[in-house]
C-alpha cells in the first residue's frame, strides 16, 4: 500500500483513495493508515465499524467537495460546510491540565464515542486547511492516473512523491526517448 503521508492531515485523509486502492474500504487498511498518523491523530479505542468507516468516507467526500471549490476560487458548498462543522461539533475538545514529572502538561481530550471523536479530529483538520490561504495552492499530482493531492513547499513540485509518480514519469520519458532513437 503506497500512500502519501505527511501532508496536512486533511490532505492525508483525501489521499486515502488512490487509483487502485481505497483505504476506507477495509478496517484493516484504515487501521494501518491510522497507525501511520501517530502523533497527529488520536486513534479510536478499537477498530471502526463498517458504519464508522462509512461516516469517514462521507466526511472525506465533503472535504473533497469543499477543497475543490476553494482551489477553484469559489466558496465551498453549503452541504459540505454543514457536514464538516457537524462532525467537528460532535466531539468537542477540551484542554486538560496534568502535572507530570514535576511540571505541567496540557493535552486535549474529547467527549464523545470513538467514531465521533475521530470524525471531529478529521473535520477540525479540514477546517484548518480550508481556512488557510494556502488551500488554494493545493495541487493534484501530475503522474498519470494519480489522484493524490499535496501542498507544494516549492512552486516547481509536480508529483505527489519523487519516489512514486516522479520516478514513474521519468522512467516512461526515458523509455520513450530511447525507443524513438
Amino acid at each position: 500500500m503506497e500512500l502519501l503521508i505527511g501532508e496536512p492531515l486533511a490532505l492525508d485523509l483525501l489521499n486515502t483513495r488512490t487509483h487502485d486502492l481505497d483505504v476506507l474500504d477495509t478496517p484493516g487498511d484504515f487501521q494501518t493508515w491510522l497507525a501511520r498518523q501517530a502523533g497527529r491523530l488520536d486513534p479510536p479505542s478499537g477498530p471502526l465499524t463498517p458504519e464508522g468507516l462509512a461516516a469517514v468516507r462521507r466526511l472525506r467526500g465533503h472535504v473533497a467537495a469543499a477543497l475543490d471549490a476553494v482551489r477553484a476560487g469559489d466558496p465551498p458548498p453549503d452541504a459540505a460546510l454543514a457536514a464538516i462543522n457537524e462532525a467537528a461539533r460532535a466531539a468537542p475538545a477540551h484542554r486538560v491540565l496534568e502535572w507530570r514529572d514535576g511540571g505541567p502538561r496540557v493535552r486535549a481530550e474529547r467527549d464523545g464515542e470513538a467514531p465521533a471523536a475521530l470524525l471531529a479530529q478529521l473535520a477540525e483538520a479540514a477546517v484548518d486547511l480550508l481556512a488557510d490561504p494556502a488551500a488554494r495552492r493545493v495541487r493534484g499530482c501530475e503522474g498519470p492516473g494519480c489522484l493524490l493531492l499535496f501542498l507544494p513547499a516549492h512552486p516547481r513540485r509536480r508529483w505527489c512523491s519523487p519516489d512514486l509518480c516522479g520516478n514513474r514519469v521519468r522512467v516512461a520519458r526515458h523509455y520513450r526517448r530511447h525507443k524513438e532513437a
